[in-house]
Protein backbone atom coordinates (compact mmCIF):
# COMPACT_ATOMS: atom_id res chain seq x y z
CA UNK A 1 0.00 0.00 0.00
CA UNK A 2 2.78 2.31 1.00
CA UNK A 3 4.22 1.85 -2.56
CA UNK A 4 1.08 3.89 -4.17
CA UNK A 5 1.43 6.95 -1.37
CA UNK A 6 1.88 10.69 -3.10
CA UNK A 7 5.35 11.95 -2.17
CA UNK A 8 3.93 13.89 0.36
CA UNK A 9 3.76 10.74 2.63
CA UNK A 10 7.51 10.88 3.11
CA UNK A 11 6.58 13.73 6.16
CA UNK A 12 6.23 11.17 9.18
CA UNK A 13 3.27 11.07 10.01
CA UNK A 14 4.59 10.53 13.59
CA UNK A 15 7.54 12.10 15.41
CA UNK A 16 9.70 11.93 19.18
CA UNK A 17 11.65 14.44 18.77
CA UNK A 18 12.80 16.00 21.87
CA UNK A 19 12.14 19.60 21.33
CA UNK A 20 12.32 21.09 24.86
CA UNK A 21 15.68 19.67 24.90
CA UNK A 22 17.40 22.40 23.20
CA UNK A 23 15.11 25.30 23.98
CA UNK A 24 18.18 27.35 26.03
CA UNK A 25 20.64 26.98 23.06
CA UNK A 26 17.64 28.31 20.49
CA UNK A 27 16.80 30.82 23.03
CA UNK A 28 20.35 32.04 23.30
CA UNK A 29 20.54 31.90 18.92
CA UNK A 30 17.21 34.04 18.75
CA UNK A 31 18.72 36.98 21.32
CA UNK A 32 22.07 37.10 19.29
CA UNK A 33 19.69 37.49 15.66
CA UNK A 34 17.17 39.82 17.51
CA UNK A 35 19.82 41.91 19.11
CA UNK A 36 21.64 42.03 15.87
CA UNK A 37 18.67 42.66 13.51
CA UNK A 38 17.54 45.79 16.14
CA UNK A 39 20.67 47.13 15.55
CA UNK A 40 21.14 46.51 11.39
CA UNK A 41 17.90 48.37 11.24
CA UNK A 42 18.57 51.48 13.43
CA UNK A 43 21.97 51.90 12.82
CA UNK A 44 23.05 54.53 11.55
CA UNK A 45 20.36 56.63 13.77
CA UNK A 46 19.48 58.83 10.86
CA UNK A 47 15.72 59.83 9.33
CA UNK A 48 13.73 58.45 8.31
CA UNK A 49 14.47 54.88 8.04
CA UNK A 50 17.78 54.12 9.93
CA UNK A 51 19.72 51.24 8.43
CA UNK A 52 16.84 50.50 6.08
CA UNK A 53 16.78 51.09 2.81
CA UNK A 54 13.59 53.36 2.34
CA UNK A 55 12.04 53.34 -1.11
CA UNK A 56 10.41 56.68 -2.79
CA UNK A 57 7.24 55.47 -0.06
CA UNK A 58 9.11 57.02 2.62
CA UNK A 59 11.64 58.62 1.74
CA UNK A 60 9.68 60.92 -0.65
CA UNK A 61 10.35 61.81 -4.20
CA UNK A 62 8.57 61.90 -7.60
CA UNK A 63 5.87 59.56 -9.19
CA UNK A 64 6.06 59.47 -13.24
CA UNK A 65 3.61 57.23 -15.25
CA UNK A 66 4.75 56.98 -19.14
CA UNK A 67 2.59 55.57 -21.96
CA UNK A 68 3.10 54.72 -25.33
CA UNK A 69 -0.55 53.89 -26.44
CA UNK A 70 -0.83 50.51 -27.81
CA UNK A 71 3.20 50.18 -28.23
CA UNK A 72 4.90 48.28 -25.58
CA UNK A 73 7.31 49.70 -23.36
CA UNK A 74 10.77 47.96 -22.60
CA UNK A 75 11.09 48.50 -19.06
CA UNK A 76 15.20 47.66 -19.04
CA UNK A 77 15.62 50.66 -21.83
CA UNK A 78 14.09 52.94 -19.22
CA UNK A 79 15.78 51.59 -16.59
CA UNK A 80 19.14 52.20 -18.44
CA UNK A 81 18.57 55.11 -19.52
CA UNK A 82 17.88 56.93 -15.75
CA UNK A 83 20.75 54.71 -14.47
CA UNK A 84 23.42 57.26 -14.78
CA UNK A 85 21.33 60.24 -13.58
CA UNK A 86 21.95 60.43 -9.91
CA UNK A 87 17.89 59.64 -8.82
CA UNK A 88 19.09 57.25 -6.12
CA UNK A 89 17.11 53.84 -6.53
CA UNK A 90 14.77 54.03 -9.33
CA UNK A 91 11.76 51.82 -9.44
CA UNK A 92 10.43 51.34 -12.90
CA UNK A 93 7.19 49.21 -13.12
CA UNK A 94 5.21 48.05 -15.95
CA UNK A 95 1.18 47.56 -16.02
CA UNK A 96 -0.87 46.55 -19.20
CA UNK A 97 -0.69 43.99 -21.50
CA UNK A 98 2.99 43.99 -23.46
CA UNK A 99 4.66 41.81 -26.68
CA UNK A 100 7.00 39.94 -24.32
CA UNK A 101 8.23 39.32 -20.81
CA UNK A 102 9.98 42.70 -20.18
CA UNK A 103 7.60 44.71 -22.17
CA UNK A 104 4.51 46.60 -21.20
CA UNK A 105 2.02 49.16 -22.07
CA UNK A 106 2.57 51.47 -19.64
CA UNK A 107 5.23 52.09 -16.92
CA UNK A 108 5.52 53.58 -13.70
CA UNK A 109 8.74 55.55 -12.75
CA UNK A 110 9.56 56.45 -9.35
CA UNK A 111 12.76 58.23 -8.43
CA UNK A 112 14.47 60.47 -5.67
CA UNK A 113 15.26 64.36 -6.09
CA UNK A 114 19.01 64.62 -5.76
CA UNK A 115 20.40 66.11 -2.82
CA UNK A 116 19.99 69.92 -3.01
CA UNK A 117 18.08 69.71 -6.45
CA UNK A 118 14.94 71.00 -7.40
CA UNK A 119 11.73 68.61 -7.98
CA UNK A 120 10.36 69.85 -10.47
CA UNK A 121 13.30 70.79 -12.52
CA UNK A 122 14.97 66.66 -11.87
CA UNK A 123 11.18 65.82 -13.26
CA UNK A 124 11.75 67.81 -16.72
CA UNK A 125 15.37 66.61 -16.90
CA UNK A 126 13.96 62.81 -16.79
CA UNK A 127 11.09 63.48 -19.24
CA UNK A 128 13.72 64.65 -21.86
CA UNK A 129 15.86 61.60 -21.51
CA UNK A 130 13.33 59.36 -21.50
CA UNK A 131 11.66 61.35 -24.85
CA UNK A 132 15.35 60.61 -26.17
CA UNK A 133 15.57 57.10 -25.07
CA UNK A 134 11.83 56.18 -25.99
CA UNK A 135 11.12 58.27 -28.96
CA UNK A 136 8.83 61.44 -28.82
CA UNK A 137 5.33 59.11 -29.24
CA UNK A 138 5.98 58.95 -25.20
CA UNK A 139 3.39 60.55 -23.30
CA UNK A 140 3.47 61.20 -19.65
CA UNK A 141 -0.01 60.78 -18.39
CA UNK A 142 0.68 61.31 -14.51
CA UNK A 143 3.07 63.54 -12.62
CA UNK A 144 3.18 63.38 -8.59
CA UNK A 145 5.84 64.44 -6.36
CA UNK A 146 6.08 62.59 -2.81
CA UNK A 147 6.94 65.16 0.05
CA UNK A 148 8.54 64.70 3.21
CA UNK A 149 5.44 64.78 4.79
CA UNK A 150 3.47 62.48 2.91
CA UNK A 151 6.29 59.89 3.52
CA UNK A 152 6.45 60.44 7.13
CA UNK A 153 2.60 59.87 7.46
CA UNK A 154 2.97 56.89 5.21
CA UNK A 155 5.60 55.38 7.54
CA UNK A 156 3.70 56.27 10.67
CA UNK A 157 0.69 54.96 9.12
CA UNK A 158 2.92 51.49 8.58
CA UNK A 159 4.56 51.24 12.04
CA UNK A 160 0.76 51.65 13.58
CA UNK A 161 -0.48 49.06 11.40
CA UNK A 162 2.43 46.86 12.73
CA UNK A 163 1.86 47.36 16.14
CA UNK A 164 -1.79 47.14 16.44
CA UNK A 165 -1.73 43.71 14.39
CA UNK A 166 0.33 42.77 17.48
CA UNK A 167 -1.57 44.02 19.93
CA UNK A 168 -4.90 42.38 18.48
CA UNK A 169 -3.33 39.02 18.03
CA UNK A 170 -1.85 39.36 21.40
CA UNK A 171 -5.91 39.96 22.76
CA UNK A 172 -7.11 37.31 20.36
CA UNK A 173 -4.79 34.55 22.43
CA UNK A 174 -4.92 35.88 25.64
CA UNK A 175 -8.91 35.62 25.58
CA UNK A 176 -8.91 32.26 23.89
CA UNK A 177 -6.07 30.53 25.66
CA UNK A 178 -4.48 32.23 28.84
CA UNK A 179 -2.14 34.93 29.82
CA UNK A 180 1.27 32.23 29.53
CA UNK A 181 0.18 31.50 25.66
CA UNK A 182 -0.82 35.35 24.93
CA UNK A 183 3.04 36.15 26.11
CA UNK A 184 4.56 33.61 24.23
CA UNK A 185 2.56 34.37 20.95
CA UNK A 186 3.52 37.94 21.25
CA UNK A 187 7.10 37.00 21.92
CA UNK A 188 6.98 34.89 18.95
CA UNK A 189 5.14 37.67 16.52
CA UNK A 190 8.12 40.24 17.78
CA UNK A 191 10.97 37.82 17.35
CA UNK A 192 9.67 37.06 13.55
CA UNK A 193 8.94 40.79 12.59
CA UNK A 194 12.09 41.88 14.41
CA UNK A 195 14.01 39.27 12.03
CA UNK A 196 12.07 40.03 8.98
CA UNK A 197 13.49 43.70 9.66
CA UNK A 198 17.04 42.56 9.97
CA UNK A 199 16.47 40.57 6.42
CA UNK A 200 15.82 43.75 4.80
CA UNK A 201 18.68 45.56 6.47
CA UNK A 202 21.08 42.93 6.03
CA UNK A 203 20.59 41.96 1.98
CA UNK A 204 19.80 45.89 1.56
CA UNK A 205 16.44 45.34 -0.26
CA UNK A 206 14.18 48.30 -0.31
CA UNK A 207 11.65 48.69 2.19
CA UNK A 208 8.80 50.10 1.02
CA UNK A 209 4.71 50.00 1.78
CA UNK A 210 5.07 46.46 -0.05
CA UNK A 211 7.59 45.58 2.39
CA UNK A 212 4.78 46.53 5.45
CA UNK A 213 2.11 43.90 3.87
CA UNK A 214 4.83 41.13 3.93
CA UNK A 215 5.25 41.94 7.60
CA UNK A 216 1.81 42.07 7.97
CA UNK A 217 1.16 39.01 6.43
CA UNK A 218 4.51 36.87 8.04
CA UNK A 219 2.45 38.33 11.44
CA UNK A 220 -0.73 36.50 10.20
CA UNK A 221 1.16 33.57 9.20
CA UNK A 222 2.90 33.07 12.40
CA UNK A 223 -0.16 33.44 14.57
CA UNK A 224 -1.81 30.80 12.36
CA UNK A 225 1.03 28.47 13.25
CA UNK A 226 1.18 29.63 16.84
CA UNK A 227 -2.08 28.72 17.19
CA UNK A 228 -2.31 25.47 15.90
CA UNK A 229 0.76 24.59 18.11
CA UNK A 230 -1.23 26.12 21.47
CA UNK A 231 -4.53 24.60 20.56
CA UNK A 232 -3.15 20.95 20.40
CA UNK A 233 -0.87 21.85 23.56
CA UNK A 234 -4.36 22.87 25.17
CA UNK A 235 -5.70 19.71 24.56
CA UNK A 236 -3.13 17.49 26.05
CA UNK A 237 -2.84 19.72 29.41
CA UNK A 238 -6.24 18.63 29.88
CA UNK A 239 -5.70 14.80 28.69
CA UNK A 240 -2.13 14.09 30.33
CA UNK A 241 -2.47 16.00 33.90
CA UNK A 242 0.26 14.06 35.09
CA UNK A 243 2.56 14.09 32.60
CA UNK A 244 5.71 16.93 33.07
CA UNK A 245 5.04 20.19 31.23
CA UNK A 246 7.90 19.86 28.89
CA UNK A 247 6.66 16.51 27.99
CA UNK A 248 3.56 17.68 27.29
CA UNK A 249 4.66 20.35 25.06
CA UNK A 250 7.38 17.94 22.96
CA UNK A 251 4.11 16.04 22.42
CA UNK A 252 2.08 18.62 21.19
CA UNK A 253 5.19 20.17 19.12
CA UNK A 254 5.48 16.12 17.48
CA UNK A 255 2.14 16.17 16.91
CA UNK A 256 1.55 19.19 14.62
CA UNK A 257 5.07 18.80 13.19
CA UNK A 258 3.75 17.42 9.84
CA UNK A 259 1.13 19.54 9.08
CA UNK A 260 3.41 22.35 9.37
CA UNK A 261 6.03 21.14 7.10
CA UNK A 262 3.79 20.38 4.57
CA UNK A 263 1.85 23.89 5.14
CA UNK A 264 5.14 25.85 5.32
CA UNK A 265 6.82 24.22 2.17
CA UNK A 266 3.76 24.39 0.07
CA UNK A 267 3.89 28.39 0.06
CA UNK A 268 7.57 28.16 -0.30
CA UNK A 269 7.09 26.58 -3.27
CA UNK A 270 4.20 28.94 -4.33
CA UNK A 271 6.63 32.16 -3.51
CA UNK A 272 9.98 30.88 -4.77
CA UNK A 273 8.23 30.82 -8.54
CA UNK A 274 7.10 34.17 -7.34
CA UNK A 275 10.59 35.79 -6.60
CA UNK A 276 12.04 34.25 -9.84
CA UNK A 277 9.26 34.87 -12.21
CA UNK A 278 7.52 38.60 -10.28
CA UNK A 279 10.23 40.95 -11.51
CA UNK A 280 11.91 42.98 -9.48
CA UNK A 281 8.82 44.82 -7.76
CA UNK A 282 7.84 41.48 -6.35
CA UNK A 283 11.09 39.97 -5.16
CA UNK A 284 11.70 41.94 -1.61
CA UNK A 285 8.27 40.70 -0.92
CA UNK A 286 8.35 37.19 -2.09
CA UNK A 287 11.54 36.97 -0.34
CA UNK A 288 10.72 38.18 3.07
CA UNK A 289 7.68 36.08 2.68
CA UNK A 290 9.51 33.12 2.16
CA UNK A 291 12.04 33.65 5.15
CA UNK A 292 9.10 34.90 7.19
CA UNK A 293 7.12 31.53 7.13
CA UNK A 294 10.42 30.24 7.70
CA UNK A 295 11.34 32.12 10.78
CA UNK A 296 7.13 31.90 12.13
CA UNK A 297 7.87 27.85 12.17
CA UNK A 298 11.09 27.95 13.68
CA UNK A 299 9.47 30.97 16.68
CA UNK A 300 6.35 28.31 17.10
CA UNK A 301 8.38 25.68 18.23
CA UNK A 302 11.34 27.73 20.24
CA UNK A 303 9.76 30.90 21.07
CA UNK A 304 6.39 30.40 21.88
CA UNK A 305 6.19 26.81 23.42
CA UNK A 306 9.60 27.50 25.23
CA UNK A 307 8.16 30.65 27.27
CA UNK A 308 4.73 28.57 28.34
CA UNK A 309 8.02 26.35 30.29
CA UNK A 310 9.29 28.98 31.62
CA UNK A 311 6.13 30.71 33.48
CA UNK A 312 3.95 27.64 33.64
CA UNK A 313 0.47 27.04 32.79
CA UNK A 314 -2.98 25.95 34.66
CA UNK A 315 -4.09 22.93 33.69
CA UNK A 316 -7.59 22.19 32.98
CA UNK A 317 -10.11 20.71 35.26
CA UNK A 318 -11.62 18.94 32.88
CA UNK A 319 -10.37 16.23 31.25
CA UNK A 320 -10.66 16.09 27.54
CA UNK A 321 -13.82 14.81 25.90
CA UNK A 322 -13.23 12.59 23.04
CA UNK A 323 -15.65 13.26 19.75
CA UNK A 324 -18.86 11.51 19.71
CA UNK A 325 -19.71 10.18 15.72
CA UNK A 326 -22.62 11.62 14.29
CA UNK A 327 -25.84 9.59 14.73
CA UNK A 328 -26.62 6.86 11.47
CA UNK A 329 -29.21 8.70 9.14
Amino acid sequence: MSRHWPLIKLVPIKTNFEFVRFAKFAAALSMIAVAGSIFMTLYPLKPPCGGLNCGVDFKGGNLLEISMGSQPIDLAKVRGALGGLGLGDVQVQGFGGGGGANAKEGAQVRFETPAGGNAAATVTQVQNVLTKSLGPQVQFTRTEVVGAKVSGELLFGGAMALGIAILLMMIYIWFRFEWQFALGAVAGLMHDTILVFGLFAVTDMEFSLTAVAAILTVIGYSMNDTVVVFDRLRENLRKYKKMPLRDVINLSINETLSRTIITGVTAIFALSVLALLGGESLFPFSVSLIFGIVFGTYSSIYVGAPIILLWGVKRGEEEAKPLKPAPAR
